[in-house]
């Protein structure tokens, strides 16, 4: 149990420090643009509407981003760059912060002790689980590789 406490209290100063940076990051971001030639593409009244629509709902999306892979750094980017308010950005990251270090912890050090349990009584499975695996990542790269560049092709023939 007390190592499933330390690795959660490890991983949520890493997230929090990480959607900080991130939220902080797209804040400045946010600021440069309304300071450049693009301000006036972004002074429009639909995107007025769209950042008062963040400001005000946005936290739970940022809360809940943390247990979806892959949109967490959207989600808190786009909060910094469209000025959310600290009041209800923060709650929602130390919320959404905590669920995601308690997953990643629980789930985390379970696969890491059930792999360390079948390289120590079953080397070979060990091995075959790992090169099976390896060739799933690999697999779903070439395959998505492979779409893209045939996506690719269909617009450039089909702008000739």
């Amino acid at each position: 149990m007390d190592e499933i406490v330390l690795t959660a209290g490890a991983l949520y100063v890493i997230v929090l420090l990480r959607a900080g940076g991130t939220f902080a990051v797209g804040w400045l971001a946010g600021a440069g643009a309304r300071r450049s030639r693009f301000a006036g593409r972004i002074a429009t009244a639909k995107f007025g509407r769209a950042e008062r629509a963040i400001q005000r709902w946005g936290a739970p999306v940022v809360a809940v981003s943390f247990l979806a892979v892959g949109f967490q750094t959207a989600a808190n980017f786009l909060a910094g760059s469209m000025r959310m308010p600290l009041p209800r950005y923060l709650p929602a990251l130390f919320v959404g912060g905590a669920a995601w270090a308690l997953v990643y912890a629980t789930v985390g050090l379970g696969v890491l002790d059930v792999l360390g349990r079948l390289f120590a009584e079953r080397t070979a499975l060990g091995v075959s689980a790992v090169a099976v695996l390896l060739l799933a990542v690999c697999g779903v790269v070439v395959y998505r590789r492979k779409r893209a560049a045939l996506r690719s092709g269909d617009t450039v023939a089909e702008e000739s």
